[in-house]
């Protein structure tokens, strides 16, 4: 954590302290507050019996909520909330800028490139009705292959929250091929899921029905998991307990769903998260230093500024959002980052070499087949793909 971190971190956490204060101060004179008003209503009830004046105990308990002063208290206490607030509002104004316009270059957008990502977006994260609103009012034409795409990975989401494997069981079923060609273990884990919900739930003789009918199908290449898992039936009851806990831990649903999200885009050549948000993740993470950049570099003139190609500092990202900038072809030896020479992913394998070495191995030939320098697959130069540029 760098010193800016732990200077907010720690003005949040006196306001949090504060605002915990103010709370249980108010619940405490309201609970006072009430019980006083309660006795009060008691004793006017008891009072018309035993001939006792209202107007005399309401004097009194007038009295008493003047000896309390509440709302002092509260006025006090809320008080020295609002300041701990404005501190921090002054706190993070003194570490970022307000115009992050500075860091900003003015670059061509295309307005329907960019209504394309916001429409895509909207539909991966489920906001379907303001996706379709989206496509009506920008006039864009129906984006209705991702649309379906997001729909049925939603509905797996949500049968996976419910402890539900069938849609995804059905998702895998209906591209079993692809995903082997992949070595996906994918349906082995769902069935493994299932198991291990049945285990949790004290169901015995289910489970040893249901893994009899169903895992014994995957002994071939999962047979030492399996034997824990079988294993575990012992444990029923404590499974915390368990040696293999962690293969029936109910967090194995969030991790396997995950996973699962990761293989279905994979086999739709997409990238797991939304592109919108992996940009605006990095731009956030990068917002920082570009600042820093700009008040370093004032004395640069804006047409200067807007000239680089390059920034001249690094820029340090997290893993999830490193996505290999620089190739080396492994053939070649040489970078393969430019327009003149690109990645090209050849195609079924999808290992990647540079488009020299394509046009070397395939002999400057679109028909002539030639053998992927990392698995000795059939290929031809038509059938490899340009990764970008």
């Amino acid at each position: 954590m760098d010193q800016t971190t732990a200077v907010m971190k720690d003005a949040l956490d006196r306001v949090t302290k504060k605002q915990k204060l103010h709370h249980s101060v108010s619940l405490d004179v309201i609970d006072l507050v009430c019980d006083t008003i309660q006795d009060t209503l008691s004793r006017i009830q008891l009072g018309n019996n035993d001939g006792v004046e209202p107007e005399s105990v309401l004097a009194e308990l007038r009295q008493k909520l003047d000896a309390l002063l509440p709302t002092i208290q509260l006025k006090r206490s809320q008080k020295e909330t609002k300041l701990g607030l404005d501190k921090l509002v002054k706190t993070f104004e003194s570490f970022y800028h307000r115009d992050i316009s500075l860091a900003c270059r003015n670059i061509g957008f295309d307005i329907r490139l960019v209504n394309k990502i916001l429409i895509q977006h909207c539909y991966r994260e489920g906001l379907f009705e303001v996706g379709d609103c989206l496509v009506k009012e920008a006039g864009e034409e129906e984006e209705t292959e991702v649309r379906s795409q997001s729909v049925e990975i939603k509905q797996i989401i949500e049968s996976m929250k419910l402890r539900n494997i069938e849609p995804a069981m059905r998702w895998v079923s209906a591209n079993r091929g692809k995903l082997k060609e992949k070595s996906s273990e994918m349906e082995f884990k769902l069935v493994s899921l299932k198991y291990c919900n049945m285990l949790r739930e004290g169901n015995r003789d289910d489970a040893m029905k249901y893994a009899r009918t169903h895992l014994t199908r995957y002994c071939s290449g999962h047979l030492r998991e399996i034997q824990k898992l079988v294993t575990c039936q012992i444990w029923i009851g404590k499974l915390d307990k368990c040696p293999y806990a962690e293969m029936v831990s109910p967090s194995c649903w969030d991790k396997i769903t995950k996973e699962l999200i990761r293989e279905y885009y994979h086999l739709l050549d997409q990238p797991s998260r939304s592109p919108l948000t992996v940009a605006l993740s990095a731009g956030l993470e990068s917002l920082p230093t570009l600042l820093k950049l700009v008040d370093v570099m004032a004395p640069l003139k804006k047409e200067e500024w807007e000239e680089m190609k390059q920034v001249p500092v690094p820029l340090e990202l997290g893993n999830e959002l490193q996505f290999h900038s620089v190739f080396v072809c492994p053939v070649s030896r040489d970078e393969s980052c430019s327009k003149e020479n690109p990645p090209m992913m050849m195609m079924p394998c999808r290992h990647v070499i540079s488009m020299q070495s394509v046009i070397r191995l395939s002999k400057n030939c679109a028909s002539r087949r030639f053998k992927c320098p990392y698995c000795s697959a059939q290929t031809s130069s038509p059938a490899c793909r340009q990764l970008f540029f």
